[in-house]
């Protein structure tokens, strides 16, 4: 039992509780679980707060509140208490993602009051696959090595320059964004193709858990487009990941990106489920 208060700022001995409603769609919140699998529910080892929706005395629902604000397993009354809360505190996340239904609940509460966001996407396929890919890989896609770390992060920046909008080296001189592409290095998530010391393909798996990975930052160099090289190299990417990640490997992808999905569809994944996403 949790008490009367209907959302509360969840710690360790909610840990069991938390990942049995987080693996209950392992795909779709693959994110968060990641993070609570690898360091627990503690705000200082977690870097954001775990809120809890509470009904009828017993943990239902979700909202991870860091540098995004993620709703899960939340229904509309969960939505409103996790809006409430958010709008009370202020905007500190830099995103609203999530399933398409509960966040387009929680930002038509929160738009009053957080203003105009940079972007909405407002729907974007969640897709997966739990088979070897039915293209052949790219044989010259392999791990990152760290020595390769200064070929490796200028392509990362374009990418999420591209996708984002704004440059991960704003702000700080990018030392956050080189820290992570820097760790997914090291824990062997970080794939490329690298010809004379040009990245051709790369991509990271970004999160994992023991069900599942989510890939993150795919991209070809602005030369080479359009020849298919995305689909052997996520080809590659999906086999290995398989074989020494998770058994599904998953991804989300902005729906007018045509090319993007029909690449993916290619390698092997279907849509499981859509989100959306608000960027201030």
């Amino acid at each position: 039992m949790l008490g009367s208060m209907p959302v509360r700022v969840l710690d360790d001995r909610h840990r069991d509780r938390v990942l049995t409603i987080l693996d209950s769609d392992p795909v779709s919140n693959v994110f968060v679980s990641s993070r609570v699998h690898a360091v627990g529910l503690d705000p200082g080892r977690l870097g954001a707060q775990m809120w809890g929706y509470i009904r009828d005395g017993r943990l239902s629902a979700l909202c991870y509140s860091g540098a995004n604000l993620i709703p899960i397993a939340a229904d509309s009354e969960a939505v409103r208490a996790f809006a409430e809360r958010a709008r009370t505190q202020g905007r500190r996340c830099s995103s609203i993602v999530g399933q398409i239904e509960a966040v387009t609940e929680l930002w038509e509460l929160l738009a009053p009051y957080w203003g105009r966001p940079r972007a909405i996407r407002a729907s974007q396929p969640v897709m997966a696959t739990s088979r070897p890919s039915p293209v052949p890989p790219d044989p010259g896609v392999r791990r990152v090595r760290m020595e390769e770390f200064d070929i490796v992060y200028p392509a990362c920046v374009s990418m999420f320059t591209e996708e984002v909008g704004v440059s991960p080296n704003v702000g700080d001189g990018g030392a956050l964004y080189r820290a992570r592409v820097a760790e997914l290095i090291r824990a062997g998530r970080s794939f490329a193709r690298i010809e004379d010391g040009r990245v051709v393909f790369k991509a990271e798996i970004g999160a994992a858990t023991p069900h599942a990975c989510q890939v993150q930052g795919v991209w070809v160099h602005p030369d080479l487009r359009g020849r298919g090289l995305s689909v052997g190299g996520m080809a590659a990417l999906v086999d290995e990941s398989l074989r020494t990640i998770a058994p599904t490997v998953s991804l989300y992808v902005n729906d007018y990106n045509a090319r993007a999905r029909a690449a993916y569809r290619r390698v092997g994944f279907t849509e499981v489920d859509t989100f959306m996403s608000v960027l201030f």
